[in-house]
């Protein structure tokens, strides 16, 4: 076995065994502290191999496979387990990491007053759900993906509804679990078709059009539950009713991210169907602008970041289908340092104010310099101003749409860089630089290191992260120029103004809310996706089913419960000719002989 191998099984075996170990030990777990710093723990040492696999990568475009068989028919193997290294995963794996410890640290400030038994439960869900998306990373086909795929949702599942005995949080986890099952029945037919096709569940295999069209459509559905992309975005807002640790793990580099990478791993499938791309195309561009329109409108701090990542991997989404995977796998990367920052700077400035509307708080730069210019530099990387890392992973997409010629979908992702920059300015202005609202406010303080820690070490990232492009483009095997064309300097202009115009509306402590604000805000809140599901659920769907239960009931239960009825009722008739008694058989075996003898002679 390879270095780079067991690298990869080292990062992803690690919290594994820290999650079996604290679920075979209930003493420790329940304790809360050693079962957090053993995750910790594990946490280090799989961030620590992921570098270093990471580093091995540099200068290589080769790939490294480890497999095992795992599924047999006869001697046939019919699919295989293993490790599968390359540029791609080897970067994933190290991001999913750092984030993941990131937020591992942060939490041992903001979940300490837990119960302990509640400390150490949440600390273990997320030792599982770090080995779940590392299996996903390594992967070496399709089927063990897949594995991956749902062990994520269900741990995913496990964190939303962590305040299981909050209503809220239930349903929250509930509709996040439905919503992206619902989805990933298109993996699991696509799988089926793959097979039936080729009979591997490799991603590098050529197929027919028509094949390849099914496969990938079907795949995409998967991609759009577990992504958030329009029209089944309608979980992750509600996801916000987990702890904000876990919405900045969800929303950074794991969760809604295994969706992109699915399509980064399953490019060459992607690349045989144009008609796949032309969806992600359109449905990436509608998604980015459409959540983006949400964000602007919403109050909650959390909410504004929610819709705003689904903005996000609309963009990512775009690029794909546009067929620039390095600007969709780039902005991923870049995406989970700005956005796991921006999550975790919101999270300190909800433990000071112990609100999460920005209407409560304000003034928090003043009382919380460094969580407040850790949101800016978030915002601002978010936003794609000039020098920071979302400027440049945010060109390359731009560039990606612009240089296939798709004029809409282009200009639709230029005025959503807009609106990013206006939204995230109205978030920093009121909340950070207005005055403040409530008593909290007033007296909000800066938290502990173990929560400025992990917002240093992100922030470094965010700003850092947009100049490693070129070799991160050696990783994936493309070349990378950079060079600040039209269309960049359009979308930096254009951030820049939304930024602008934030700081006109709601700059200065200003607290009015312009018609323009009012009318947007009445339409969002008419929240018509949702009432569409309603609608379909509580109209068609429970119909549906009250029209089959009642056919249920009283046509296939009468059908049997009527045969069962005659039955009993020919026993009941027949019973009284069973006399019981000896001579009476004998009497009719008799007749019976004679009867039969009379038919042959008379016949």
């Amino acid at each position: 076995m390879s270095r780079p191998i067991t690298l990869a099984l080292v990062a992803t075996l690690t919290p594994a065994l820290v999650a079996l170990f604290l679920a075979a030990t209930p003493f420790i777990r329940r304790r809360g502290a050693p079962a957090a710093a053993l995750t910790v723990l594990g946490s280090v040492v799989s961030f620590g191999a992921a570098v270093m696999l990471l580093l091995s990568r540099l200068g290589q475009t080769g790939t490294e496979l480890f497999t095992v068989p795992w599924i047999r028919s006869s001697a046939r193997v019919i699919a295989e387990a293993g490790v599968h290294v390359d540029g791609v995963s080897a970067s994933m794996l190290a991001v999913v990491c750092f984030v993941a410890l990131c937020v591992q640290v942060f939490s041992l400030g903001y979940m300490h007053d837990e119960p302990p038994a509640d400390f150490g439960r949440y600390f273990t869900y997320h030792a599982l759900f770090l080995f779940s998306m590392n299996v996903l990373v390594i992967a070496p086909n399709l089927l063990q993906l897949f594995v991956g795929w749902e062990l994520v949702g269900v741990t995913s599942y496990l964190l939303i509804g962590f305040y299981y005995k909050k209503p809220s949080a239930a349903h929250a986890a509930v509709k996040a679990f439905w919503v992206t099952k619902f989805a990933d029945m298109g993996i699991l037919f696509a799988l089926l078709s793959l097979f039936v096709a080729t009979g591997t569940f490799a991603w590098n295999v050529k197929l027919e059009p028509a094949v390849a069209t099914a496969v990938t459509m079907l795949l995409f559905l998967g991609v759009v539950g577990k992504s958030a992309q329009f029209p089944l975005h309608v979980w992750l807002p509600d996801a916000m009713e987990g702890p904000t640790p876990v919405s900045a793990l969800l929303h950074a580099a794991t969760m809604v991210a295994a969706g992109v990478f699915l399509v980064v791993r399953a490019d060459p499938l992607f690349v045989q169907s144009p008609t796949t791309r032309t969806v992600m195309l359109v449905l990436g561009a509608v998604t980015a602008l459409f959540a983006a329109l949400l964000a602007l409108v919403q109050t909650d701090i959390k909410k504004v970041l929610a819709y705003s990542t689904c903005s996000q991997l609309g963009y990512m989404v775009a690029a794909l289908g546009a067929g620039s995977v390095l600007a969709g796998f780039f902005h991923l990367t870049t995406h989970a340092f700005f956005k796991a920052l921006l999550f975790l700077a919101a999270g300190s400035a909800i433990h000071a104010v112990h609100s999460n509307e920005i209407g409560k708080m304000g003034g928090l730069f003043k009382k919380m310099p460094l969580t407040g210019a850790a949101f800016a530099i978030g915002a601002l990387a978010l936003a794609g101003v000039p020098g920071l890392s979302g400027f440049f992973s945010k060109d390359l997409v731009l560039e990606g749409v612009e240089h296939k010629l798709h004029h809409v979908p282009y200009v639709i992702l230029l005025a959503t860089a807009f609106l990013t920059a206006f939204y995230m300015g109205k978030v920093v202005f009121v909340a950070f630089f207005g005055p403040p609202s409530s008593e909290q406010a007033k007296h909000a303080h800066e938290p502990g290191w173990s929560m400025k820690l992990p917002l240093v070490a992100l922030a470094v990232l965010a700003v850092v992260a947009g100049y490693f492009a070129a070799p991160f483009a050696r990783l994936y095997g493309e070349p990378y120029h950079f060079h600040f064309g039209v269309g960049a300097a359009v979308a930096a202009a254009l951030g820049l103004g939304g930024i602008a115009l934030a700081w006109t509306m709601f700059g200065g402590g200003k607290r009015e809310n312009p018609q323009v604000m009012v009318t947007v805000e009445r339409i969002a809140q008419s929240r018509a996706v949702n009432r569409l599901y309603e609608f379909g659920y509580r109209r068609v769907t429970l119909a549906m089913a009250d029209a089959f239960a009642w056919f249920d009931r009283y046509v296939i239960d009468g059908m049997i419960n009527w045969l069962g009825y005659f039955t009993i009722d020919a026993g009941r008739r027949a019973r009284p000719m069973q006399t019981g008694f000896a001579p009476d058989y004998v009497l009719a075996v008799v007749v019976g002989a004679v009867s039969l003898a009379a038919w042959a002679v008379l016949r």
